[in-house]
This record gives structure tokens, C-alpha cells and sequence, in this order.
């Protein structure tokens, strides 16, 4: 059921404000989300129409908003609405693939997942973060996280969390994050990607293998 109030305040800056309900009740907290449409931008004393629900405290909220003159868009059925999780998925048993034929170490399979499940929650607390007018997450902070491997986290938190999933602008710069860590993981199946990741863990063993001798040779006079 809709519903409409007044709009008693609005900080633009913060993109928040706070609606006073015609049928009474507690004041009702308005984002700038909850409009669809995002090129208007509302006005103290404007009367709002919108859909009530509330945030995971239990207060009210607002959603689907819209101003005077404004449309509620329809809605419509999403087609394929798992293809975030599907190309996260997929892309993942390509890697644990990789690993089990011998072809990538398993330390690369454990840092995708390690910083995806990193990059989810990161998205999660940023939403958390756009609700309550809280300090935000950089956006350059969320692309380097996906840059580094962790865009199937990235994905599924658009998805499942409906976060970042609207602004242009942010969408093109995260799929180009998401083809430059796709090409470089491709790449470790060159000769000289495969050379390069050898390389690099066989170094870590070294360094790994230096220290214990190191520790050993330090405790034996330590011990007579």
C-alpha cells in the first residue's frame, strides 16, 4: 500500500531526510535511493508517495519513492537473475579446475577465495554505510579489490545485496577491473605466466625454508 507525507527535512549533501506521514505516525526515514527517478532532487515540504518498510532495527523507511509528477516505474520479471552468481560461480571452478589438474597451485585458488569473501563483506558494510549516512566506502577501494581478484565476491554482493548494481559509471569501471584480472588469469597459462608463478612460489618456499634453517641454527648453541 502507498503512502504519502511531507518532507520535514533533507540533507542534499548526505542524500537523506526524514518524512512526516499524512496518517500520522512516526517520522520516516527517505535516501536518495529510493527514487527512481535520481535527476530530480527533493525539496523540504515537497509531499512524497512511497512504499513503508523498514530498516534492520525495526524504524520505518521509505522505498519506491517519488515526487509530484513523477511515475513509479513497472516492474518488470528479471530474466536470468543468477547470471552474477553463475559467472562468479563458473569462473571459480575454472580456477579450482586449474588447480586439482596440477595446472595453478592451490595458493591461487585460496586467494580468490580469501578476497572475494574480503570484498563481499566490504560491500555489505557499505550499504550498511549508505543507510545510515555513514562514512562510505571508497569506490576506488571497491574497484581495487575486484581488480586484485576479488570481483566474484563483487558480483555476487551486487546481486544478492542489490548494491552498486545501478550507477553506470561504476559498472563500466568494475567490468574493466573484472577483464584485467580475467587476463591476467589467463596469462599464468603462458609459458612465461606459468614460469612467473613458479617462480614466485618457489621463492616463498626459499624464504619460507631460510627462516626455519635460520630459527634452528640460532636454538642449537642456545641449547648446549
Amino acid at each position: 500500500m502507498r503512502k504519502k507525507g511531507k518532507l520535514r527535512s533533507w540533507n542534499d549533501e548526505r542524500g537523506f531526510g526524514f518524512i512526516v506521514p499524512s496518517d500520522g505516525g512516526k517520522n520516516v526515514f527517505l535516501h536518495i535511493s529510493a527514487f527512481s527517478n535520481r535527476d530530480r532532487r527533493p525539496e523540504i515540504g515537497q509531499i512524497v508517495t512511497y512504499a513503508l518498510s523498514s530498516d534492520d532495527q525495526g524504524r520505518p523507511r521509505a522505498t519506491r519513492a517519488t515526487l509530484p509528477g513523477d511515475r513509479l516505474p513497472v516492474s518488470k520479471k528479471k530474466s536470468g537473475a543468477g547470471g552474477s552468481v553463475i559467472i562468479a560461480g563458473v569462473f571459480m571452478a575454472a580456477v579450482a579446475l586449474s588447480v586439482i589438474s596440477g595446472k595453478l597451485p592451490a595458493l591461487i585458488l585460496w586467494g580468490y577465495l580469501l578476497i572475494s569473501l574480503i570484498t563481499f563483506f566490504v560491500y555489505a558494510f557499505d550499504k550498511v554505510a549508505a543507510k545510515d549516512g555513514a562514512w562510505r566506502t571508497k569506490e576506488s577501494t571497491l574497484h581495487l579489490l575486484s581488480l586484485v581478484g576479488g570481483w566474484p565476491g563483487a558480483l555476487i554482493a551486487q546481486q544478492k545485496l542489490r548494491h552498486k548494481s545501478k550507477k553506470q559509471s561504476f559498472r563500466s569501471a568494475f567490468w574493466i577491473t573484472v577483464f584485467v584480472n580475467v587476463g591476467v588469469f589467463a596469462w599464468m597459462f603462458t609459458p612465461a605466466g606459468t614460469g612467473t608463478v613458479q617462480s614466485w612460489i618457489g621463492e616463498g618456499r626459499s624464504l619460507g625454508g631460510f627462516g626455519q634453517r635460520a630459527t634452528i641454527e640460532w636454538a642449537e648453541p642456545h641449547g648446549k
